[in-house]
C-alpha cells in the first residue's frame, strides 16, 4: 500500500550559520533560492512511515535518505511511501523527484557504545579541509536533553500533527538527526554546505527527561566532480550508556561555486 503525505516545505534554516539556506547565498552556487534543509526533507520523510509502522519503527526502524534536487520555501510537496517495498519518494509540486530513500522495519545489529568515545570539543574549529576532515578523526560530541512539554519548537516549524509524537512523548528522528549537522559544524569552520544523504538505524527511542549525547568520526572524506565531500560516521546514546541510532551522515562541505 502506498501511503501519501503533503506538507508546504518551509526554510527552517533562513537565519542559520549555513548561508547555503540564504536566497542570495544559495543563487551563487545555482540555485534558484535557499535551500530548505536536508534534516528538514528527512524530516517530512518520517512522518508516513511513522503514521504506518508507529513506535515499534521509532523504536527500531532504519531510514535512508537521499537528496537529489532542492526544496524551496512554499514548494507543494509530497511524500510517497510504499510499506510493501519501503521505497519513499519526495516529490514538488512540478512532480521532479528532489529526494529518495527506504525504511525499513527492523535496524542492524547494536554498535558497541565503547567503540564511540566521548570527547570535547575543539577550543578552535579550524577551517573544514581534507586533513581537518581527514578519515578517522575523531569529532567532538555534543549533549542535549529531550523535553516533551517544548516538543513543538520542532514539531511546529515541520509541521508535523502526527498524534504519536504527543501520545507516546519520543523524540522525533528527524530531531535527532539535525544534531549530525550540529556535530560537523560544532568540529570545523564550514562556508555554504550541503547534506546530501544520511542513513539512521534506530535502536531505541528518547523519551521524556532523558539526556543523551551524539558522537563519531569523520569515516571519510573526498573529491567528486569538484565537490568535497564528508562522510560522517555518528552514535547517539541516550543516558550514556544505550545506544539510540547509528547515523551515517553525508555532506558536501565545499561546493562547486556556479556564480
Amino acid at each position: 500500500m502506498t501511503l501519501t503525505y503533503a506538507v508546504r516545505a518551509h526554510n527552517t534554516a533562513t537565519q542559520s550559520e549555513n548561508r547555503i539556506h540564504a536566497d542570495d547565498v544559495a543563487q551563487q552556487y545555482g540555485f534558484k533560492g535557499g535551500l530548505v534543509p536536508g534534516v528538514t526533507v528527512y524530516a517530512y520523510m518520517v512522518r508516513p512511515v511513522a503514521e504506518r509502522w508507529g513506535l515499534g519503527w521509532v523504536e527500531h526502524g532504519s531510514l535512508n535518505a537521499r537528496f537529489v534536487k532542492p526544496v524551496y520555501e512554499g514548494d507543494a510537496t509530497t511524500v510517497e511511501f510504499d510499506d510493501d517495498s519501503g521505497a519513499l519518494t519526495v516529490r514538488n509540486g512540478r512532480g521532479e523527484t528532489c529526494a529518495t530513500g527506504t525504511a525499513g522495519r527492523h535496524a542492524r545489529a547494536v554498535p558497541d557504545v565503547g567503540g564511540y568515545s566521548e570527547a570535547p570539543l575543539p577550543a578552535t574549529r579550524h577551517p573544514a579541509s581534507p586533513e581537518s576532515l581527514a578519515a578517522g578523526t575523531p569529532l567532538g560530541s555534543l549533549d542535549a536533553g529531550f523535553h516533551a512539554d517544548k516538543a513543538e519548537e520542532y514539531l511546529g516549524p515541520i509541521a508535523d500533527d502526527l498524534a504519536l509524537w504527543r501520545t507516546a512523548a519520543v523524540a522525533h528522528p528527524g530531531y535527532i538527526v539535525s544534531f549530525a549537522n550540529y556535530i560537523l559544524s560544532s568540529n570545523v569552520k564550514l562556508g555554504p554546505w550541503i547534506h546530501v544523504e544520511t542513513t539512521a538505524e534506530h535502536f531505541s527511542a528518547v523519551a521524556d527527561g532523558e539526556r543523551w549525547s551524539i558522537r563519531g568520526r569523520t569515516a571519510a572524506c573526498y573529491e567528486r566532480k569538484g565537490h568535497k565531500f564528508v562522510d560522517l560516521d555518528l552514535l547517539v546514546v541516550a543516558d550514556a550508556t544505550r545506544p539510540v541510532m547509528a547515523i551515517r551522515h553525508t555532506a558536501i562541505y565545499e561546493p562547486v561555486r556556479r556564480a
